[in-house]
This record gives structure tokens, sequence and C-alpha cells, in this order.
């Protein structure tokens, strides 16, 4: 597609999955034309079939699991049309990136959709967009790939803000990696303590409460995004230092360095 023209045609690879089906709905009710692919495959050997799915697309968007996406970029790229946009929505940014930009010659956007399959009543729809590469010889002044992807994404009804892959992953190792992290370092330490079922508070209940999911149904997509973060175990070392702190029994610092939260956003 041209530099500022918008994307009117998407292919979803991996539309089966709740992401992509969920993307598949939203692009379908803007009035955007969808392709949708389960997963790519060439039956033949000769790319027909995916060539034929991929015909048209402006816009090709990887919904597949981070530990895919080298194999599926590398798959779908040399059937993807020149100037046609590869972009994925992945968890982590640096890494997947960087393994479309291997991949595929042409614009390359990194999107991370920062909700599940189902948005919770009241929640913004945020999705961080991040640059990768540009169409060769595109004049920038006429607008970026990324800025076309956030315009399709703002046309779906979803809220999108410029990232770089850096700047994500370091948030993300907080909210997302350091979270699970502690989340799973803090129950099995309590598991330690003899007859703690007895002394169940409700705190102590809406935090089970809320590890539950994480744990029970989300437990191997937390660990694979929190391993591939490059960021993550740097985060860890800092939160070691808060927690050295605790342990030093200043309490009243971390206590307001903590309410940032809700004081400087009153």
């Amino acid at each position: 597609m041209k530099p500022g023209q918008d994307i009117t045609q998407v292919a979803i690879v991996g539309a089966r999955g709740q992401m992509g089906a969920l993307f598949s709905r939203a692009f379908h009710k803007a009035g955007l034309l969808v392709t949708t692919l389960d997963r790519p495959y060439d039956p033949d050997g000769t790319g027909e079939a995916l060539r034929a799915a991929l015909a048209g697309a402006e816009l090709v968007i990887l919904s597949v699991p981070v530990t895919a996406m080298r194999a599926v970029a590398e798959t779908v790229a040399p059937h993807m049309k020149p100037g046609c946009i590869l972009a994925d929505v992945c968890s982590v940014k640096v890494h997947p990136v960087s393994q479309m930009l291997g991949a595929y010659a042409g614009p390359v956007v990194g999107t991370h959709p920062l909700f599940g399959p189902v948005i919770p009543e009241g929640f913004e729809p945020r999705v961080a967009v991040t640059p990768g590469r540009e169409t060769p010889g595109a004049d920038r002044s006429e607008g970026s790939a990324a800025e076309a992807v956030a315009r399709l994404l703002a046309r779906a009804g979803f809220s999108p803000f410029a990232s770089t892959a850096e700047e994500h992953d370091r948030a993300m190792a907080t909210v997302q990696g350091l979270n699970f992290i502690t989340t799973v370092a803090y129950l099995a330490a309590a598991r330690q303590t003899p007859g703690i079922e007895k002394f169940l508070t409700p705190s102590f209940g809406r935090r089970l409460e809320a590890a539950r999911k994480m744990l029970t149904q989300d437990r191997e997509l937390f660990q694979v995004i929190s391993e591939d973060n490059p960021f993550m175990q740097e985060t860890v070392r800092q939160f070691a230092a808060y927690l050295d702190i605790a342990a030093g029994g200043d309490l009243d610092l971390l206590s307001a360095r903590a309410s940032w939260w809700w004081r400087d956003k009153a």
C-alpha cells in the first residue's frame, strides 16, 4: 500500500484463536475486507494456497504465540504483495518485531492489545503500536506504516498509542512479568505457613481470586512472555532492591513511593 493510504483489506493468521477472532469481528464491523487463516499452510509446495489467501491484503496480522512467531513470519512473508504491512499482536515486542524484520523485507509494525479476548465493561481498549520498518524508499512525510495501523485500529473502536518496542517491553516487564513472578512467589511462600487456610481475610481472598485465572488458565502464557522479555531480569533485580528496603524496616519510604499511583493522579 502507498504511504498515507488507509488500510481496507486485512488478512489475519491465527483467526480461530481468541484474539484473532476478536480482531476479525472488529474489522468486519468497521467495514474492512477480512481474510482469515487458521494456520499458514502450503499443501502442494507451490505457495499458491497462501498467495490466494493473502492476495490483496494491505496488512497481515500474525495472531500467533510468541514461540511460533519466527516460523509463521518466515512462512507467510514470501507470499505477501509488495508494500503490504506485516504486524503481530504479541505481549512482548523486541523479539517478535526483530523476527518479523528478519523474515520480511517490507514494512513491519508491532502491536500489543492491552486486553484479552473479553474486554471488561468500561475498560479502554488500548493498543500499543511500535514501528519496525517503513516501506523501502517511501516518503515519510506521507505517513508511516505504524500510523496507518493506528488509524485502522481507531476505526475499529480501539485506542492506539505510539510506543517503541523497548519502551513497551520495559513497561510490560513490570505490568505483566513482575505481576506474575511476585504473585507466584508470594503464594508459594504462603503455602509454607501451616494452617494458613484457617486465617484467610477478605483482602487475602481477593488476592487469591485475582490470581486464580493467571495460575490455572494463563500460567504458560505468562511464563513464556516473561521469559521472552529482554528486560525481565533487570526488573526483578530492581524489585529485589525494594524487598531489601522492606527487610531493613523502612516501610514508610516504600509506602510513600507506592502512593504515587493515587496521590500524583488526584
